[in-house]
């Protein structure tokens, strides 16, 4: 693994940038405001967001995007449930750095990095995507009552936060992950093209791939609707409920009055990265 750089970050001349690691993609994003001097519920902008295929991506691409958005020097921040493409991506901002004779300087995000109460047997193995949707939830939610986080990605999770801890939750695979685990656990059974946020067809489904279809794309939205309820009674019935992901559009006409915010993540990733860089 690549080291991990620690050094002063001056917010006034270098350029805060901020990498979600995940396990289908790379999000990239310039951190535009250095959110722990603003009021609630002011949450850091992210601004010049560029995506990465995590198992594809190229220093060029990133290269690419540095060059456009932070001409000068900079600091990733980078956030990661995904150790083979964080190491890929490391090696590439220390190359740029060092090949491209310019200040590109990085810091893996931990755990402890948030302002939040990890209450988990093994903190440091909670996914720190996770955590960070919670920090920025949290920042979001009205004082006093408890957030609901939906994050529908590769995996999905449904968690809790309530005064500053983060209490777990609940994970089961996304639509994509359900689908290629049908495929490959079954002989016969096709592998369907990703829902996306196309409502499932009707049911009965009367060839074998709109049968896989409907049970998944009425699957998972059940299962997030229960975990939602289950989720609101174990904070005691009043709770925001935030929804962030890629596909969260295949459930949000499933939870009346869900606060959508597709940046979740990267805004938790940029509330510890300013943090870290007022020092």
């Amino acid at each position: 693994m690549n080291p991990v750089e620690s050094h002063p970050v001056d917010p006034q001349n270098e350029t805060i940038l901020v990498a979600d690691v995940g396990n289908s993609r790379i999000k990239l994003a310039v951190v535009a405001q250095a959110a722990p001097a603003l009021p609630q519920p002011t949450l850091p902008q992210i601004q010049h967001r560029f995506d990465l295929d995590s198992h594809r991506f190229t220093a060029d691409e990133f290269e690419g995007w540095l060059m456009t958005v932070a001409p000068g020097a900079a600091t990733v921040f980078l956030a990661s449930v995904y150790d083979a493409a964080a190491e890929r991506l490391g090696a590439i901002i220390a190359g740029t750095s060092a090949t491209r004779h310019r200040a590109v300087h990085q810091r893996r995000i931990r755990f402890d990095d948030f302002p939040l109460t990890v209450e988990a047997a093994e903190p440091e193995r909670v996914g720190i995507d996770r955590l960070a949707a919670a920090v920025a939830a949290s920042r979001l939610g009205q004082a006093g009552r408890g957030c609901v986080v939906v994050d529908c990605g590769t995996a999905a999770s449904v968690d809790l936060v309530a005064n500053g801890r983060f209490l777990g939750g609940a994970i089961l695979p996304g639509p994509a992950l359900m689908a290629r685990s049908l495929a490959d656990g079954t002989s016969l059974l096709p592998e369907v093209a990703a829902l996306g946020e196309q409502p499932p067809p009707p049911l009965p489904g009367r060839v074998t791939a709109e049968a896989i279809a409907a049970g998944i794309g009425f699957g998972i939205r059940g299962a997030i609707v229960r975990l939602v309820e289950e989720a609101r009674q174990s904070l005691g019935g009043e709770a925001d409920l935030f929804l962030t992901g890629g596909w969260r559009g295949a459930v949000r006409g499933e939870l009346p009055g869900v606060v959508e915010s597709p940046d979740l993540v990267l805004s938790g990733i940029g509330l510890a990265a300013v943090s870290l860089a007022a020092g």
